[in-house]
């Protein structure tokens, strides 16, 4: 099997993304949109981007959005059982032709509502009353004229636009509907109850979005597992509740705790993938595989949040740990996912160039309306939401709060990773549909400059060169004009 190239280099030293670029090929393919993403990976995905399993990252409603465009969210360890079956449950019962509403009470203020969405178009909020009968919806961009102790129940008026699911017939068919009723963002009503609500933006996007689903047409969704306790248990009860994909995960992913946990959840036969990681070697891929996982996690210390490298000199540069780790996958007839370090959408690109199936993002996608957490601003007025690493105190201390006092004590004291970072929405991309949309433009722009319909054939015909520091500053666009 061909792998990608190097461009008249043999690099002597590890290279992380920053170290290489995509040299343009011959090509035959006259439009991005004429390339697939899909990872084929084993997984439903249509598209190569999965959330990390952070606790600040992927919630239910996350996970439903991205799986809505083809992507897949995980669900972190860290949450209890029962609140995982919850968000598994609710994921599956969102829909796959709409969007999931924001909905609040007619008495709830304008404040409220801007910790849920930012004053921005194609978002809303549905209104319901006492009795929890529809009232009407207020347009975000309508939040930022109004006072923000006003009652939301008092900025409806007049008489409630909505969409009729039955009168559309495609995606295509609703954009134009919104047009010709010159609607933004409305519900979306099937025998007058709500089942979503729907933008212009939302119809558009579904006419190029593929959504990732089950066998049932229901949205996909991943969770993870730890190495230590009742692994069975947990895994069995996450696939009785719907998941279909199952990361079994820690920080060191090549030892033999690793290697017992991926034995015993692929003894159970439970008919889901089994990612496991986290591993930058071959030896490390292939002891995984061999104990049953069927992708591979990949990836030490890159993360932003992560301080691993800094505080105990362990990791390795992504590039080539993808690289060396896709091609070990690949002889064992297993798949890998990148895991960290992306920063810009040509970082997913080279990690799909290495041989990745599909990248993980955390810190980036922590910072949008979806992710877990509250809309906050600091003193300039600017969004944001906070983001912590999994290995930090705070990430600790949720992990093990049942623990008694010395217990929790004694882990807290040897935590690594930044506790607390306010991760700002993009004003222009303040929703993860918005970063989906940039980083998918992209990485197909990057397929059609190799030659490539698909990643398969990517993986064949990338071509990669090593940069100096200088040549990464020069693809840079200037900050400032003339």
């Amino acid at each position: 099997m061909k792998f990608m190239e190097f461009y008249e280099t043999a690099p002597t030293h590890d290279l992380t993304y920053s170290d290489v670029f995509l040299v343009p090929r011959g090509s035959n393919v006259t439009s991005r949109l004429d390339v697939s993403l899909a990872p084929g990976d084993g997984t439903a995905a249509t598209v190569p981007v999965v959330s990390a399993n952070m606790n600040s990252v992927t919630g239910p409603r996350l996970a439903a959005t991205l799986a809505r465009r083809g992507g897949l969210g995980i669900l972190p360890q860290d949450m209890h059982l029962q609140e995982l079956d919850a968000a598994i449950r609710w994921v599956k019962a969102q829909p796959v032709a709409w969007d999931s509403p924001f909905e609040l009470t007619a008495g709830d203020t304008v404040a409220t509502a801007l910790t849920l969405v930012p004053p921005v178009a194609g978002q809303g909020i549905l209104v319901r009353g006492d009795r929890g009968a529809l009232l009407g919806c207020v347009p975000a961009a309508r939040l930022a004229t109004a006072l923000p102790d006003a009652r939301l129940g008092d900025l409806v008026h007049g008489s409630l636009a909505s969409i009729d699911a039955d009168d559309i017939e495609s995606p295509r068919a609703a954009f134009d509907l919104m047009v010709a009723a010159d609607l933004d963002f409305a519900p979306v009503l099937h025998h007058g109850a709500v089942v979503g609500t729907l933008s212009r933006t939302s119809a558009l996007r579904s006419t190029l979005y593929q959504p990732a689903v089950d066998a049932s047409g229901r949205l996909v969704v991943g969770a993870a597992i730890g190495i230590n306790g009742d692994v069975a248990g947990k895994a069995k009860a996450l696939v009785a509740a719907g998941v279909d994909v199952l990361v079994i995960d820690t920080a060191h992913g090549h030892q033999r705790g690793m290697i017992k946990a991926i034995t015993t959840v692929a003894g159970l036969e439970l008919g889901v993938p089994i990612v496991a990681g986290n591993v930058v070697t071959r030896e490390g891929v292939r002891d995984l595989v061999k104990a049953g996982a069927t992708i591979i996690k990949v990836g030490v210390g890159p993360g932003a949040m992560c301080t691993t490298r800094m505080m105990t000199a362990v990791g390795r540069p992504q590039f080539s740990a993808v690289l060396e780790a896709a091609e070990a996958a690949r002889g064992l007839g297993a798949h890998v996912w990148a895991d960290g370090g992306v920063r810009y959408p040509r970082d997913v690109a080279l990690a799909l160039a290495a041989g990745a199936a599909s990248v993980m993002v955390g810190s980036w996608f922590a910072g949008t309306i979806e992710s877990p957490g509250t809309l906050a601003s600091d003193e300039s007025g600017n969004l944001y939401k906070e983001s912590w690493g999994m290995a930090s105190t705070r990430a600790v201390r949720e992990r093990f709060e049942r623990l008694d006092a010395y217990e929790l004590a004694r882990r807290t004291l040897f935590a690594e990773g930044i506790s607390s970072s306010r991760i700002y929405l993009d004003p222009l991309r303040p929703s993860l549909e918005d970063l989906l949309d940039m980083i998918t433009s992209g990485v197909r722009s990057s397929l059609t400059y190799a030659g490539a319909t698909s990643l398969a054939t990517f993986h064949e015909r990338a071509l990669v060169g090593v940069q100096s520091a200088a040549g990464y500053e020069e693809g840079k666009a200037l900050p400032v004009g003339w």
